[in-house]
């Protein structure tokens, strides 16, 4: 099965009332999620690490069979000072209500004791991996090269978090907050747009085993729908961040697949694969990003990832062959078979269609 190590499966489009999740009635964002995840499953992706806004309930909710989706690994609230990127505010100064859901912590915190605490508050929600913010990306106060925490601040978080045996993902485009991340310890680097050009950090990562997840996917987003900041950054990195890509691998460093979806629609998560090889990668390569090298940065290598005996039969059947052309991956009607845990989701292949888990 392949694995997505960067969603947001309960975001829908950027707006800010729609980020702030008061777009719709709190039941009808559940089955909206319930939907997509459904869907997620059935494109192949057996396995989604959501990186922020997903609480605990949806992940106990396939794990009891209350509704089909892929196996979950949440952060539920990412972290992040005051007036990073955790911490929104409306053009006209209003600022963030507390979350929708009374399980999620509002996630932002400052100084080292109150990050430590922030990051129990976010363990006990639920979260298998530690999110944060290092770094901004378009908005006029917080760029993608603008540090958000402290070298205190994130040493604290990431020490606090692998007390708790929980990985850290860190949100770093590039500047100091990236360096600040690497050096603390983190596990992955989500986007890293600038990373190539700061080799003695690749070298750092590919010696810490810190995986990278370049997401190529929400950059094309942003760089044709995003605001005008976002507009703007995106192009910018563009060309640094295809580089990015083959100087990581050069390097030593895992890259792994990840599409940051929730800026657009869902159920294409296999685009970012495509992405992958424009920037650079073999189709094999790619291949390995959502499986073999994306179940290690979950820290699920020793369950999932290849077919070996003694993990779980994650597997997809596909019509054609990716090595030869990775984009007949997003072709539904060529997902042929889908089993999660030995359980058969989608069957295209006997005629007979699988017993199905039923939808909330």
């Amino acid at each position: 099965g392949l694995i997505d190590c960067h969603d947001h499966l309960t975001s829908f489009g950027y707006d800010l009332m729609g980020r702030w999740g008061r777009a719709e009635p709190r039941s009808t964002r559940i089955m909206r999620v319930a939907k997509v995840m459904e869907e997620t499953l059935l494109t192949g992706y057996t396995a989604i690490r959501d990186c922020g806004w997903l609480d605990a309930g949806y992940k106990q909710a396939v794990e009891q069979g209350l509704m089909p989706g892929p196996r979950l690994q949440l952060a539920t609230s990412p972290l992040s000072p005051t007036q990073g990127t955790q911490d929104r505010s409306s053009p006209s100064g209003h600022h963030q209500p507390p979350p929708l859901d009374p399980n999620l912590p509002r996630g932002i915190a400052d100084g080292p004791d109150d990050v430590r605490a922030m990051v129990r508050e976010v363990v006990r929600a639920g979260a298998d991996v530690i999110k944060f913010f290092n770094t901004g990306f378009g908005r006029e106060t917080q760029s993608g090269t603008t540090r958000s925490y402290t070298q205190e601040e994130t040493q604290a978080l990431v020490d606090e978090a692998h007390i708790h045996g929980k990985t850290v993902a860190c949100h770093a485009l590039g500047g100091p907050g990236l360096r600040t991340a690497i050096e603390a310890g983190v596990d992955s680097i989500e986007h890293g747009c600038l990373l190539g050009l700061e080799p003695d950090l690749l070298k750092m990562m590919a010696g810490k085993g810190i995986y990278l997840v370049p997401t190529f996917t929400v950059f094309t987003f942003h760089a044709t729908q995003g605001n005008p900041h976002a507009q703007a950054e995106a192009k910018g990195f563009h060309r640094q961040h295809m580089e990015t890509v083959q100087k990581a691998l050069s390097a030593g460093v895992k890259v792994v697949a990840g599409t940051d979806a929730g800026a657009w629609e869902h159920g294409n998560n296999a685009k970012e694969l495509e992405l992958l090889v424009e920037a650079g990668m073999t189709p094999m390569q790619a291949l390995v990003a959502a499986t073999g090298w994306a179940a290690g940065c979950l820290g699920l290598a020793d369950s999932i990832g290849t077919i070996e005996p003694g993990k779980f039969a994650d597997l997809i059947v596909v019509d054609g062959d990716p090595l030869a052309d990775v984009v007949l991956l997003q072709d539904k009607q060529r997902i042929r078979l889908v089993m999660k845990e030995g359980q058969v989701y989608l069957d295209r292949l006997s005629g007979v269609p699988p017993s199905k888990t039923p939808t909330i």
